[in-house]
């Protein structure tokens, strides 16, 4: 994989150059572990709707922003401009803070289902654990790419 950092151009990759470039390749992980976070709390029985629902919320944001980032550098939208750098990492860091708060929030009301046992409260309890786990994932890879992205706007 290319860094794109200060040792190369400072600019953001397009086409299929946005797959095989740090940080970017990152979008690939965000997006798998975001949709497992998304599909996990959605199937889910949700206990708390205040903490679930912003759960919820930030995963199909993430999502769809990766998403919509990641195909428009694929198609070279971006045209080489330094704001689009500068999108790149406040999206990032936007993502890396909403996805850290959903994550604590999913491992509370984890905490909070061992407390109810029960065979059919046990099934729902291990979805959460995943999505516990996932959130956190996502959480690492959004943070490694915000951190690479802040690089290459300092440089750029």
């Amino acid at each position: 994989l290319a860094m794109s950092s200060a040792t190369s151009a400072a600019s953001l990759p397009s086409g299929l150059a946005v797959l095989t470039t740090f940080p970017d390749v990152l979008f690939i992980p965000e997006i798998i572990f975001g949709g497992l976070v998304w599909i996990l709390v959605a199937s889910a029985k949700v206990t708390l709707a205040m903490p679930q629902g912003w759960v919820m919320f930030v995963s199909v944001l993430c999502f769809v922003m990766s998403t919509t980032l990641l195909c428009l550098y694929l198609c070279g939208a971006h045209g080489g401009s330094c704001s689009w750098v500068t999108l790149d990492v406040i999206c990032q860091g936007t993502a890396a803070l909403f996805y850290l708060s959903a994550a604590v929030l999913q491992a509370y009301v984890t905490y909070n289902l061992r407390v109810l046992s029960s065979t059919f409260l046990h099934a729902i309890y291990k979805e959460n654990i995943a999505a516990v786990v996932f959130a956190f994932l996502a959480t690492l890879m959004y943070v490694i790419h915000k951190v690479y992205s802040l690089r290459r706007w300092k440089s750029s």
